[in-house]
Protein backbone atom coordinates (compact mmCIF):
# COMPACT_ATOMS: atom_id res chain seq x y z
CA UNK A 1 0.00 0.00 0.00
CA UNK A 2 1.46 3.56 -0.88
CA UNK A 3 0.54 6.57 0.77
CA UNK A 4 -1.38 7.66 -2.06
CA UNK A 5 -3.38 4.67 -1.41
CA UNK A 6 -3.78 5.69 2.07
CA UNK A 7 -4.41 9.51 1.01
CA UNK A 8 -7.50 7.71 -0.67
CA UNK A 9 -9.03 5.76 1.82
CA UNK A 10 -8.67 9.36 4.40
CA UNK A 11 -11.32 10.76 1.60
CA UNK A 12 -13.42 7.77 1.65
CA UNK A 13 -14.04 7.40 5.10
CA UNK A 14 -13.58 11.36 6.32
CA UNK A 15 -15.02 13.65 3.75
CA UNK A 16 -18.56 13.16 4.53
CA UNK A 17 -17.36 14.23 7.74
CA UNK A 18 -14.54 17.09 7.52
CA UNK A 19 -15.20 17.82 3.62
CA UNK A 20 -12.70 17.17 1.62
CA UNK A 21 -9.94 20.10 1.59
CA UNK A 22 -9.54 19.57 5.47
CA UNK A 23 -9.14 15.54 4.69
CA UNK A 24 -6.19 16.53 2.42
CA UNK A 25 -5.21 19.10 5.33
CA UNK A 26 -4.63 16.12 7.85
CA UNK A 27 -3.59 13.97 5.93
CA UNK A 28 -0.69 15.85 4.60
CA UNK A 29 0.05 17.35 8.44
CA UNK A 30 0.14 14.14 9.38
CA UNK A 31 2.56 12.91 6.74
CA UNK A 32 4.79 15.70 7.29
CA UNK A 33 4.61 14.84 11.00
CA UNK A 34 5.33 11.02 10.56
CA UNK A 35 6.99 10.35 7.30
CA UNK A 36 8.86 14.22 7.14
CA UNK A 37 7.18 14.05 3.96
CA UNK A 38 6.47 17.55 2.21
CA UNK A 39 3.09 17.63 -0.32
CA UNK A 40 5.00 18.18 -3.38
CA UNK A 41 7.20 15.34 -2.48
CA UNK A 42 4.23 13.29 -2.33
CA UNK A 43 2.96 14.84 -5.61
CA UNK A 44 6.50 14.14 -7.43
CA UNK A 45 6.40 10.29 -5.79
CA UNK A 46 2.75 9.18 -5.63
CA UNK A 47 3.67 5.56 -5.38
CA UNK A 48 6.01 6.27 -2.62
CA UNK A 49 6.01 3.24 -0.43
CA UNK A 50 6.87 2.82 3.39
CA UNK A 51 7.41 -0.26 5.63
CA UNK A 52 5.21 0.82 8.61
CA UNK A 53 1.39 2.67 8.38
CA UNK A 54 0.46 2.24 11.74
CA UNK A 55 1.03 5.64 13.18
CA UNK A 56 -1.32 7.27 10.29
CA UNK A 57 -4.00 4.98 10.07
CA UNK A 58 -3.93 4.92 14.23
CA UNK A 59 -4.22 8.94 13.38
CA UNK A 60 -6.89 7.64 10.73
CA UNK A 61 -9.34 6.23 13.22
CA UNK A 62 -9.06 8.84 15.23
CA UNK A 63 -10.17 11.21 12.97
CA UNK A 64 -13.39 9.17 12.82
CA UNK A 65 -13.93 9.67 16.21
CA UNK A 66 -13.49 13.40 15.48
CA UNK A 67 -10.71 13.69 18.17
CA UNK A 68 -8.67 17.41 17.42
CA UNK A 69 -6.14 16.69 14.94
CA UNK A 70 -3.44 18.79 17.30
CA UNK A 71 -4.11 16.51 19.93
CA UNK A 72 -3.42 13.14 17.48
CA UNK A 73 0.16 16.04 16.54
CA UNK A 74 0.21 16.58 20.04
CA UNK A 75 1.26 20.59 18.38
CA UNK A 76 -0.48 23.47 17.25
CA UNK A 77 0.81 26.57 16.10
CA UNK A 78 0.09 29.62 18.07
CA UNK A 79 1.34 33.59 16.68
CA UNK A 80 3.99 32.07 14.72
CA UNK A 81 5.32 29.71 17.66
CA UNK A 82 5.18 26.00 18.01
CA UNK A 83 3.28 24.43 20.75
CA UNK A 84 2.96 21.73 22.59
CA UNK A 85 -0.50 20.24 23.62
CA UNK A 86 -2.54 17.55 25.03
CA UNK A 87 -6.01 16.30 26.99
CA UNK A 88 -5.35 18.88 29.77
CA UNK A 89 -5.04 21.79 27.60
CA UNK A 90 -7.38 24.09 25.34
CA UNK A 91 -5.85 24.17 21.78
CA UNK A 92 -5.06 27.64 21.32
CA UNK A 93 -7.28 29.65 18.77
CA UNK A 94 -6.81 32.43 16.33
CA UNK A 95 -8.84 34.70 18.17
CA UNK A 96 -6.78 34.47 21.08
CA UNK A 97 -3.71 35.51 18.46
CA UNK A 98 -5.80 38.81 18.38
CA UNK A 99 -6.12 39.46 22.09
CA UNK A 100 -2.48 38.58 22.22
CA UNK A 101 -2.30 40.86 19.11
CA UNK A 102 -3.89 43.82 20.79
CA UNK A 103 -2.08 43.38 23.63
CA UNK A 104 1.24 43.79 22.18
CA UNK A 105 -0.21 47.08 20.05
CA UNK A 106 -0.82 48.52 23.16
CA UNK A 107 2.68 47.68 24.37
CA UNK A 108 4.33 49.74 21.07
CA UNK A 109 2.63 52.84 22.10
CA UNK A 110 3.04 52.84 25.81
CA UNK A 111 5.93 54.51 27.28
CA UNK A 112 6.09 51.48 29.77
CA UNK A 113 9.03 49.33 27.90
CA UNK A 114 9.42 46.62 30.63
CA UNK A 115 5.87 45.89 31.64
CA UNK A 116 4.78 43.15 34.12
CA UNK A 117 2.72 40.90 33.10
CA UNK A 118 0.24 38.51 34.37
CA UNK A 119 -1.83 35.96 32.59
CA UNK A 120 -4.40 34.03 34.58
CA UNK A 121 -5.77 30.81 33.34
CA UNK A 122 -2.96 30.08 30.87
CA UNK A 123 -3.13 26.46 29.88
CA UNK A 124 -0.71 25.90 27.14
CA UNK A 125 1.10 28.77 28.34
CA UNK A 126 -0.04 30.32 24.47
CA UNK A 127 -0.89 33.89 25.56
CA UNK A 128 1.99 34.36 28.57
CA UNK A 129 4.80 32.95 25.83
CA UNK A 130 3.52 34.52 22.83
CA UNK A 131 3.98 38.27 24.82
CA UNK A 132 7.72 36.75 26.52
CA UNK A 133 8.60 36.27 22.75
CA UNK A 134 7.24 39.59 21.68
CA UNK A 135 8.13 41.61 24.36
CA UNK A 136 11.56 40.18 25.67
CA UNK A 137 11.74 42.95 28.22
CA UNK A 138 8.57 41.94 29.77
CA UNK A 139 8.35 39.84 33.16
CA UNK A 140 6.34 37.46 32.51
CA UNK A 141 3.92 35.50 35.09
CA UNK A 142 1.31 32.54 34.27
CA UNK A 143 -1.41 31.03 36.66
CA UNK A 144 -3.17 27.98 36.12
CA UNK A 145 -4.98 25.73 38.76
CA UNK A 146 -4.32 22.40 36.43
CA UNK A 147 -0.77 21.03 37.31
CA UNK A 148 -1.08 18.93 34.36
CA UNK A 149 -1.40 21.78 32.17
CA UNK A 150 1.67 23.60 33.86
CA UNK A 151 3.87 20.82 32.88
CA UNK A 152 2.66 21.26 28.94
CA UNK A 153 2.96 25.07 29.75
CA UNK A 154 6.66 24.94 31.00
CA UNK A 155 8.06 22.51 28.04
CA UNK A 156 6.34 25.14 25.68
CA UNK A 157 8.36 28.15 27.51
CA UNK A 158 11.76 25.68 27.42
CA UNK A 159 10.44 24.84 23.17
CA UNK A 160 10.10 28.86 22.62
CA UNK A 161 13.32 30.09 24.94
CA UNK A 162 11.74 32.30 26.88
CA UNK A 163 11.72 33.06 30.97
CA UNK A 164 7.93 32.65 31.99
CA UNK A 165 7.24 32.44 36.07
CA UNK A 166 4.63 29.71 36.20
CA UNK A 167 2.15 29.82 39.40
CA UNK A 168 -0.05 27.13 40.53
CA UNK A 169 -2.49 28.35 42.42
CA UNK A 170 -6.78 28.42 42.28
CA UNK A 171 -8.14 32.44 40.83
CA UNK A 172 -11.36 31.66 42.80
CA UNK A 173 -9.43 31.15 45.89
CA UNK A 174 -6.82 33.63 46.27
CA UNK A 175 -8.32 35.49 49.32
CA UNK A 176 -7.78 32.12 51.01
CA UNK A 177 -4.22 31.91 50.25
CA UNK A 178 -1.39 32.60 52.55
CA UNK A 179 1.83 33.92 51.04
CA UNK A 180 4.39 30.51 51.46
CA UNK A 181 8.22 31.09 50.71
CA UNK A 182 8.63 28.92 47.33
CA UNK A 183 4.72 28.30 47.23
CA UNK A 184 2.11 29.41 45.70
CA UNK A 185 1.62 33.16 46.66
CA UNK A 186 5.50 33.79 47.63
CA UNK A 187 6.30 36.85 49.35
CA UNK A 188 7.58 38.38 45.89
CA UNK A 189 4.28 38.18 44.52
CA UNK A 190 2.16 39.27 47.31
CA UNK A 191 4.01 42.54 46.92
CA UNK A 192 3.87 42.55 43.20
CA UNK A 193 2.28 44.83 40.87
CA UNK A 194 0.99 44.27 37.32
CA UNK A 195 0.78 46.37 34.46
CA UNK A 196 -0.71 44.08 32.15
CA UNK A 197 -3.32 41.31 33.59
CA UNK A 198 -4.96 38.93 31.19
CA UNK A 199 -6.65 36.04 31.04
CA UNK A 200 -8.82 33.69 28.48
CA UNK A 201 -11.24 31.70 31.86
CA UNK A 202 -13.64 29.88 31.27
CA UNK A 203 -16.67 31.24 29.90
CA UNK A 204 -18.91 28.91 27.87
CA UNK A 205 -22.18 28.14 29.36
CA UNK A 206 -23.49 24.75 29.88
CA UNK A 207 -26.43 26.04 28.14
CA UNK A 208 -23.99 26.82 25.07
CA UNK A 209 -22.73 23.30 25.15
CA UNK A 210 -25.62 21.76 22.20
CA UNK A 211 -23.69 24.57 19.88
CA UNK A 212 -20.34 23.10 20.24
CA UNK A 213 -18.94 19.91 17.58
CA UNK A 214 -18.21 16.64 19.14
CA UNK A 215 -14.21 17.23 18.22
CA UNK A 216 -14.03 20.19 21.28
CA UNK A 217 -16.74 18.97 23.72
CA UNK A 218 -15.97 15.21 23.92
CA UNK A 219 -11.77 15.88 23.67
CA UNK A 220 -10.84 18.88 25.16
CA UNK A 221 -10.92 19.98 28.91
CA UNK A 222 -14.27 21.51 30.65
CA UNK A 223 -12.15 22.11 33.25
CA UNK A 224 -10.97 25.01 30.79
CA UNK A 225 -14.62 25.45 29.05
CA UNK A 226 -17.39 25.94 31.21
CA UNK A 227 -19.35 28.18 33.52
CA UNK A 228 -22.56 27.20 34.92
CA UNK A 229 -25.64 29.55 33.09
CA UNK A 230 -26.59 30.69 36.68
CA UNK A 231 -22.76 32.44 37.12
CA UNK A 232 -21.45 33.04 34.05
CA UNK A 233 -18.96 35.69 34.88
CA UNK A 234 -17.40 33.70 38.07
CA UNK A 235 -14.17 33.83 37.07
CA UNK A 236 -14.31 37.50 35.77
CA UNK A 237 -15.65 38.92 38.63
CA UNK A 238 -12.75 37.09 40.84
CA UNK A 239 -10.03 38.41 38.37
CA UNK A 240 -11.46 41.67 38.37
CA UNK A 241 -11.82 42.03 41.90
CA UNK A 242 -7.48 40.26 41.78
CA UNK A 243 -6.88 43.21 39.12
CA UNK A 244 -8.37 46.11 41.29
CA UNK A 245 -5.83 44.83 43.95
CA UNK A 246 -2.58 43.14 42.10
CA UNK A 247 -2.63 46.11 38.93
CA UNK A 248 -0.67 49.06 38.78
CA UNK A 249 -1.68 52.57 38.63
CA UNK A 250 -3.37 52.95 35.11
CA UNK A 251 -2.86 49.10 34.65
CA UNK A 252 -4.49 47.53 31.88
CA UNK A 253 -6.78 44.27 32.28
CA UNK A 254 -7.50 42.13 29.10
CA UNK A 255 -10.24 39.20 28.77
CA UNK A 256 -11.32 36.91 25.78
CA UNK A 257 -15.01 36.98 26.01
CA UNK A 258 -18.10 35.40 25.26
CA UNK A 259 -19.27 36.54 22.51
CA UNK A 260 -22.99 36.65 24.12
CA UNK A 261 -21.79 38.81 27.11
CA UNK A 262 -20.28 41.83 26.06
CA UNK A 263 -22.47 44.40 27.56
CA UNK A 264 -22.49 42.14 31.06
CA UNK A 265 -18.42 42.16 30.92
CA UNK A 266 -19.15 46.28 30.23
CA UNK A 267 -21.36 46.91 33.11
CA UNK A 268 -18.79 44.33 35.23
CA UNK A 269 -15.89 46.58 34.78
CA UNK A 270 -17.74 49.92 35.16
CA UNK A 271 -18.84 48.49 38.67
CA UNK A 272 -15.12 48.36 39.17
CA UNK A 273 -14.84 51.63 38.54
CA UNK A 274 -11.86 50.99 35.78
CA UNK A 275 -11.72 53.54 32.95
CA UNK A 276 -11.10 53.67 28.95
CA UNK A 277 -13.41 50.25 28.95
CA UNK A 278 -12.97 49.31 25.14
CA UNK A 279 -14.97 46.15 23.59
CA UNK A 280 -13.20 44.19 20.99
CA UNK A 281 -14.80 42.46 18.01
CA UNK A 282 -12.74 39.47 16.42
CA UNK A 283 -12.03 39.09 12.61
CA UNK A 284 -15.56 37.40 12.31
CA UNK A 285 -17.31 39.94 14.04
CA UNK A 286 -18.24 38.44 17.04
CA UNK A 287 -17.78 40.84 20.53
CA UNK A 288 -14.97 38.40 21.89
CA UNK A 289 -12.50 40.71 23.78
CA UNK A 290 -12.12 43.81 26.40
CA UNK A 291 -10.03 46.18 28.12
CA UNK A 292 -10.17 47.65 31.11
CA UNK A 293 -7.96 50.47 32.39
CA UNK A 294 -7.37 51.13 36.24
CA UNK A 295 -7.75 54.37 37.82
Amino acid sequence: MSLKDIQNTFHEELDSLYGKEEVDSFFFMLIESYYHISRIKLAMEPQMLFENYDAILIALELLKKQHPIQYILGETEFYGLPFKVNEHTLIPRPETEELVEWIIHQHQVSENQSPIILDIGTGSGCIAIALAKQLPNAKVYALDVSTQALKMAKKNAELNAVDVEFIEADILKTEDQKPMTGGIWNLEFETLKFDIIVSNPPYVREQEKQQMKPNVLDNEPHLALFVKDDDPLLFYKAITRFALDKLSENGSLFFEINEYLGNDMIQLLVKHHFSHIELKQDLFRKDRMIKGVKN
